[in-house]
């Protein structure tokens, strides 16, 4: 396992979202930004901007370097390490401290960050990499070796079920659910000429938008936001959709050229939700971070991984779904599920109180409807396709 843990100034945040101005010092040599640039695939000028009090790396539990720790940290969050996984450690570490001033001192807590299987492999589509937790499966191995304290989630990549050792008490209040359109040629999907590309690495997404424009072609397109806008501006593709959470989450929205209403494109399950887990048996870790749950965001997300287990949705099966609590306090839910051509494109809805209980209940028997409707063979048909 590859794990690079940073002590920080507090003002590492402020720094990363206004694009990084300031000048980077460290005492570490370039022998070892060498070493970091071969882990992570990105060369040390990258770094330069970014102001660290500390840097250790571990690989194979070997350390290549360790510094004198003067204090004990209180909290390890783990976490991938891509802009915007780090804004939302940021975050989360930005909660905690505004609710127990014990973790504003400095040093007090660590952003520990960790290359998941998803990170190591980009050429090729999620799909066809298979398997479940690409983006958590080394994160959790590393809160269930205490290397972490707790591990902060985007919680659309968290599979139906936990490892064992685990809980996740604590949903952030969710950002907005809905996918932004960017391009440089076309101010909506429906405006780009027949044949344009649009990029996309999601099956939810490319279903949906072949169902609406089937003239449109889509391709994959793996990478962070920023590669991904890259891409966007070289010309390898005409188009491409984001989830507007994670542009607003990097303070990016400048980028963004329209956005899709959910009756136009329904998102990812728990899109725009971040989870927070820890492990079973660390009752003060749990205590942390249940202080910063919100119960509404908790309970909506529940509700749409209820409905994507009893579908038993794989990263082969285009699904969507969300759930939210309507001005009347009754819990919405929309559910979706497609072939990843958009030839089949089978949708329901149900309402009810918004009390969990409830909610798992409808979600359930929205997903049997639509497992019925979809008929023995769609699901096994979609696992064939490569």
């Amino acid at each position: 396992m590859e794990i690079i843990t940073f002590k920080h100034n507090p003002s590492f945040l402020d720094t990363f979202n206004n694009n990084n101005n300031n000048k980077f010092s460290s005492s570490a040599s370039i022998t070892h930004w060498s070493r970091i640039a071969a882990i992570f695939g990105f060369s040390p000028p990258c770094l330069k901007t970014h102001s660290f009090r500390k840097l250790m790396v571990t690989r194979a539990s070997v350390a290549v370097e360790q510094q004198v720790q003067t204090k004990v940290s209180l909290i390890r969050i783990g976490t991938r390490g891509s802009p915007l996984a780090l804004a939302q450690a940021y975050e989360t570490r930005a909660k905690l401290i505004a609710s127990h001033s014990e973790l504003a001192e400095e040093g007090a807590i660590d952003i520990v960050i960790i290359k998941t299987t998803g990170d190591k492999i980009l050429d090729q589509p999620l799909a066809d990499i298979g398997g479940k937790g690409l983006f958590t499966k080394e994160i959790d191995e590393a809160l269930l070796n205490s290397d972490i304290d707790i591990a902060v989630h985007s919680m659309k990549d968290v599979p139906t079920y936990l490892p064992n050792g685990t809980i996740l008490p604590c949903n952030l209040p969710r950002e907005d659910v809905r996918d932004a359109f960017i391009s440089l040629s076309a101010a909506s999907l429906g405006e780009l000429p027949a044949g344009s590309v649009v990029g996309s690495a999601s099956l939810r997404r490319q279903s949906q938008i072949l169902y609406r424009y089937p003239s449109l072609k889509v391709e994959n397109f793996r990478g962070n936001v920023q590669t991904r806008l890259k891409k966007l501006s070289e010309g390898k593709v005409q188009a491409t959709l984001l989830a507007l959470a994670g542009l607003k989450r990097l303070n990016m929205t400048n980028n963004v050229t329209a956005i899709l209403s959910i009756e136009e494109m329904l998102p990812a399950i728990a899109q725009g939700a971040i989870g927070i887990a820890c492990r079973t048996n660390d009752d003060k870790m749990a205590n942390y971070i249940a202080s910063l749950n919100h119960e509404e965001t908790r309970l909506a997300v529940t509700c749409e991984r209820a409905f994507l287990e009893t579908l038993d949705g794989s990263c082969r099966t285009p699904i969507a779904g969300y759930a939210y609590r309507d001005e009347d306090g009754n819990c919405v839910f929309r559910g979706l599920v497609a072939s990843p051509d958009g030839t089949q494109v089978l949708e329901t809805s149900r309402k009810g109180p918004y009390v969990l209980e409830d909610m798992v209940l409808l979600a359930k028997d929205a997903g049997e409807e639509l497992r019925k409707r979809a008929g023995p063979g769609f699901f096994d048909f979609i696992k064939t396709l490569k």
